[in-house]
């Protein structure tokens, strides 16, 4: 558990169940659909973090980490053991807490995380393109080709967990 200083009073960041991400991952991400949309097969396996207000019982933001290679063959991907990357999934940030640092300090813990305890040493995951630059700006870097998830533009993106030391 993390605790972090904002622009309002201290967030921690901590592991959750999956139970506690479907909410954000269904308002902020894929609201017209319904909530099974925004649950995945590989929940059991995987890592949640959530960011929580102080004596608060629901997250503001939340993210999923899971032990999966890159199905890319990226001349930096390939040069990492398929073992060691994890895959970040379902990024929700509520709207009402965007713009405060929340998301960022959420992203480097789950960093940290995937370093520390998944023992990865790259993390990667499917951006929305519209979010690109959002990652890019916390040393995430383009590979691949975009795509699309029904109507929305993709782009998968990584970072090395050991030279960026996790972001954090």
């Amino acid at each position: 558990m993390i605790h972090e200083p904002n622009h309002i009073p201290l967030i921690v960041y901590k592991p959750i169940l999956v139970e506690q991400t479907l909410r954000l991952r269904h308002s902020v991400l894929w609201p017209n659909m319904p909530l099974s949309h925004v649950s995945l097969p590989e929940d059991a396996q995987g890592l949640h973090i959530g960011a929580f207000l102080p004596d608060a019982d629901q997250p503001v933001a939340v993210i999923s980490v899971f032990v999966e290679p890159s199905p890319i063959n990226h001349s930096f991907i390939r040069a990492h053991d398929t073992q060691r990357q994890a895959r970040f999934r379902k990024f929700a940030c509520d709207p009402a807490f965007q713009g405060r640092g929340i998301g960022t300090k959420l992203l480097e813990f789950a960093f940290k995380c995937a370093r520390e305890d998944l023992n990865a040493t790259v993390a990667w995951c499917d951006a929305r393109t519209s979010s690109a630059d959002w990652y890019a700006k916390r040393g995430m870097t383009p590979f691949g080709d975009t795509f699309f998830k029904g109507p929305v533009e993709y782009i998968m993106m990584y970072i090395d967990l050991v030279a960026s030391d996790g972001a954090s």
